[in-house]
């Protein structure tokens, strides 16, 4: 296991940094007129330091927490700060240090002035979109140093307070700078999530109560085997902790706020909560429901299944009868996480480590999808595709990015989505046949809604009302192209990830599989 200088975690310093940055430019004026450089340069230095932290990544303990720190924190309720990432962990940690740059960068220009503020004031409407544009870096900056807490959270309490710190800054990027119906969605959102967080914590706390003496360091994950207990208060216990990641995920039937967020939300803040903090729900399936609830999640599998084929034909269904793209894309976000859901409790470690590979495919191709429908509203002024014709002849590399992404989503082979995909139907086969072939309608149900949504917009005779839209920018280009790098990687070289992941798949999937003799 890597050695740590003096007992500090890199960890802790990737936390810190965008949080320190963000009261900065937050509390301090004179930093505030520079807040989207500030915020990019110090996302660009969290995503080298996760880079770094990869390569000293032991893959032969991939399944072990590695870069550990633990500090006492609450000793009376067994809770310490406590941090370490295995190998889906430091996956994840990669995912978010990545996305978040380039949510900075294809947002530069997303944040404008509210009609009416200034009121023809030129001083003052340039300092209030200041204020604007340094508080959306700030919440950015905040959430970016919460997403790594939560995957490297090695403290069941530890992980529950960061779970629910992470709906503050996503509460204020929807209500703030969302659409017209911003703070209905914002409340949706918030409530959703507290409902589940409320049941979490109460899990957690009858965990402390039934768990290993109720010691000082009685809620790390290290002491997860110590516990014992009836099956039916295991059962209980379970079933707050999965509900409440079942809600993140989401899940059918409490999916129901993430499209409304996503209509509402800007393109930035959707990449981001859909892209990362919605893994963090089968995440917490991973690293806390099955380790420890095993007898409990064996036993309740049978029905998750179902409620996953369930998402997984709801939700590209869904889709296909979807006007609005933002709407579109969430509800094939709601079948895609039905496949990684699906994955993860069929009790096979070929669906298990295909699940977790999925997390990262869908984190970079629902990211894509986001940000180019993002780029194409920010110039036709709707979310509507009935508003949309033949984009192709007008905007051509917006269309081709379009297409690339759609492409990767519905797991066309060279692509993210393809590996993952293959083995979350492949392990599921080989355990459960029946369930495979339900899940092979979500796959066609994709190409349904990906070329449809494609035909709509982009083909046919060109829209007058938009003829004169520009093409992609420099800046736009870029960022499309990161993405697209990335989903090709994935695609053609997954053996990295596959070398990091395969192992804690093994573990999974014995835990789904037996529970504890």
């Amino acid at each position: 296991m890597p050695e740590t200088l003096l007992g500090q975690s890199p960890l802790t310093v990737l936390i810190l940094v965008p949080a320190v940055v963000a009261a900065l430019v937050w509390l301090v004026p004179p930093l505030r007129r520079l807040a989207r450089p500030i915020g990019l340069v110090t996302s660009v230095v969290v995503l080298a330091g996760a880079v770094a932290l990869a390569a000293g990544f032991d893959v032969a303990a991939a399944d072990q927490a590695q870069f550990t720190q633990v500090a006492s924190w609450i000793s009376s309720f067994g809770a310490s700060y406590a941090v370490g990432v295995d190998g889906l962990g430091l996956v994840m940690v990669l995912l978010a240090a990545l996305l978040v740059p380039i949510v900075l960068v294809a947002g530069w220009n997303e944040v404008g002035l509210p009609v009416g503020v200034g009121d023809g004031d030129a001083a003052a409407e340039r300092k209030a979109l200041e204020y604007r544009r340094a508080g959306w870096v700030a919440l950015i900056l905040v959430l970016e140093a919460l997403m790594i807490a939560v995957f490297a959270a090695r403290d069941v309490f530890f992980f529950y307070v960061v779970f629910e710190a992470m709906l503050i800054p996503v509460y204020f990027l929807i209500g703030v700078y969302g659409g017209a119906n911003r703070r209905y969605a914002a409340i949706k959102f918030l409530l959703y999530s507290l409902a589940g967080g409320l049941l979490m914590l109460a899990a957690v706390i009858g965990y402390f109560f039934v768990g290993t003496g109720q010691g000082p360091e009685a809620l790390l994950l290290d002491q997860v085997g110590l516990v014992e207990m009836p099956f039916a208060t295991e059962m209980l216990l379970f079933l707050g902790f999965f509900i409440a990641f079942a809600i993140k995920a989401p899940m059918w039937p409490v999916h129901t706020w993430l499209p409304d967020a996503a209509q509402q939300a800007t393109p930035g803040t959707s990449t981001l909560l859909v892209g990362v903090l919605d893994k963090v729900g089968t995440f917490g399936m991973i690293v806390l429901c099955l380790p420890l609830f095993p007898n409990a999640a064996a036993a309740a599998a049978p029905v998750i299944i179902v409620l996953a084929l369930v998402s997984i034909i709801y939700g590209g269904l869904l889709a296909i009868g979807q006007n609005d793209l933002m709407r579109l894309i969430a509800f094939t976000s709601v079948s895609h996480f039905g496949f990684i859901v699906l994955g993860i409790f069929v009790g096979s470690s070929t669906a298990v480590t295909g699940s977790m590979i999925y997390m990262v495919a869908h984190g970079l191709s629902t990211a894509a999808m986001f940000l180019v429908a993002g780029f194409l509203t920010q110039r036709g002024g709707t979310q509507d595709m009935g508003s949309y014709s033949g984009m192709q002849r007008i905007t051509r590399v917006l269309a081709g990015t379009f297409l690339v992404s759609g492409l990767a989503s519905l797991a066309l082979p060279g692509l993210s989505g393809f590996v993952p995909e293959y083995l979350v139907l492949l392990g599921t086969f080989e355990q459960l046949p029946w369930a495979a072939i339900v899940a092979v309608v979500g796959v066609v149900l994709a190409a349904l809604y990906i070329l449809i949504a494609y035909q709509r917009i982009f083909t046919g005779p060109p829209s007058e009302t938009h003829a004169g839209m520009t093409d992609l920018g420099g800046r736009e280009k870029a960022v499309m192209g990161v993405l697209i790098a990335a989903m090709l990687f994935l695609g053609f070289y997954p053996a990295p990830v596959l070398e990091v992941l395969t192992p804690l798949g093994e573990t999974v999937a014995a835990l789904v599989t037996g529970g504890v003799a």
